[in-house]
């Protein structure tokens, strides 16, 4: 690889980190190439991008990022994949490759300025998604008017109900 097409991917590399809610490092020795493509196609379709990098370019990358301070974990085989949308499904679908071939490994996170490891990211896959968080939310807001809506109809219904046993019990009489 030549100097310029080295610094163009280290640019690259770091206007993504610089923009990424998310980074995630992972040990993907012993996927094939056919695992490694579907699990770009997961991944891309998730918003996110992983790329295999050396390790010297992605420190250079992570210079200035919030990527900077999981350097640690930039040894072997490394693929760093980041997302600036939803940071949530990114490591949902390596959480869910990885326990679908052992051969990836996830290392670290970084999430928004904060380091997290390897059971970090399990836990954050683990949370519903966006969409089921607004549905959960929506729910919660509908709950409290349709309940105050039951609450002031049960009135009437109550006066119409007493109307009518009255009624009953004369028509009875």
């Amino acid at each position: 690889m030549k100097l310029s097409e080295k610094e163009a991917l280290v640019q690259k590399l770091h206007e993504g980190l610089a923009s990424a809610q998310i980074a995630i490092i992972a040990d993907y020795k012993g996927l094939n190439v056919e695992q490694f493509s579907r699990l770009r196609r997961d991944l891309r379709e998730a918003g996110a991008d992983i790329q295999v990098v050396k390790n010297t370019l992605l420190r250079r990358a992570s210079e200035g990022t919030s990527a900077d301070i999981i350097r640690d974990h930039f040894k072997g085989p490394s693929a760093i994949c980041f997302s600036a949308t939803d940071p949530v499904l990114p490591a949902k679908v390596l959480t869910k490759f990885a326990e679908a071939n052992d051969k990836l490994e996830i290392r670290a996170g970084v999430l928004e300025g904060k380091p997290l490891g390897a059971a970090d990211l399990k836990a954050l896959s683990e949370l519903p998604s966006r969409e089921e968080l607004l549905a959960q939310v929506l729910s919660a807001m509908i709950a409290v008017p349709t309940g105050f809506v039951r609450v002031i109809n049960a009135v009437p219904n109550g006066l119409v109900n007493v109307l009518t046993a009255i009624k009953d019990q004369k028509e009875a009489a």
